[in-house]
């Protein structure tokens, strides 16, 4: 795992939780981490960060509507 120092200014008021899951659920929202290694990367078990996202305005399935509509498509044609 890398790790990484970054200086923020005292005016953000942001402690160290809140700054480790703000990049821990950018990252998952833009597809760069799992859910298992976002929550890992910001302190938390899997069930408290899918809880958390909300909280950040991140969906916990991000699933772009074109491949779904696809996906239904397939199911459909392939229905008992």
């Amino acid at each position: 795992m890398k790790t990484l120092t970054i200086n923020i200014p005292n005016t953000a008021d942001i402690d160290d939780k809140e700054a480790k899951m703000s990049l821990a659920s950018k990252l998952y929202e833009r597809g760069k981490l799992t859910l298992g290694q976002a929550a890992e990367l910001a302190g938390y078990p899997k069930e408290t960060f899918m809880e958390l996202l909300a909280d950040y305005n991140v969906p916990l399935i991000n699933y772009p509507a074109d491949e779904l509509d696809e996906d239904i498509d397939n199911a459909q044609r392939y229905s008992i």
